[in-house]
């Protein structure tokens, strides 16, 4: 394989792979904090006076948001879980090309668990409607973020 192959590096498939699971590694602590930030969030809230003045939607919607903290930090775990497992069987790009769907699937499910904390804030806080707007607006801006400015930065790359 020539260095324009490899991302103009001189690197070895090993060595490749290898670096590309200590990124990963770094981008999953990074979401990692993220996630127990949220999920910790949302495991004061019924210890809170007012949480029995939420109504049954409310309530419900909660709960998917917990439910959704607990599979987003499963997502976030499961690549360490998975290289603790496959460690020495030389399977590592296979590790890391998995461990790289999985990390994009906390991207997305943390990217859900913002848009919904923000709708079930702005709900408990002001009014369904407004938290319909704000939460529609934050899926927007982490559309914009998370999909739209990675692939712009690819055309750019390109030209």
């Amino acid at each position: 394989m020539n260095d324009r192959d490899n991302g103009g590096r001189d690197e070895t498939a090993q060595e490749r792979a290898d670096r590309k699971w200590g990124d990963l590694l770094q981008e999953l602590r990074v979401m990692q904090t993220g996630v127990q930030l949220l999920a910790g969030f949302l495991l004061t809230l019924p210890f809170q006076e007012r949480f029995e003045e939420l109504d049954e939607f409310q309530r419900d919607f909660y709960l998917v948001l917990v439910v959704l903290a607990g599979v987003t930090t499963a997502l976030v775990l499961a690549p360490v879980a998975a290289h603790r497992t496959l460690s020495g069987r030389q399977v590592k790009e296979r590790l890391v090309s998995t461990a790289g769907r999985m990390a994009s699937l906390a991207l997305g499910a943390v990217s859900l668990l913002v848009v919904g904390i923000t709708t079930f804030i702005f709900d408990v806080v002001v009014d369904r409607s407004w938290a319909v707007v704000v939460g529609g607006a934050m899926a927007l801006v982490l559309i914009a973020l998370l999909v739209l400015l990675p692939r712009r930065l690819i055309t750019k790359d390109l030209i």
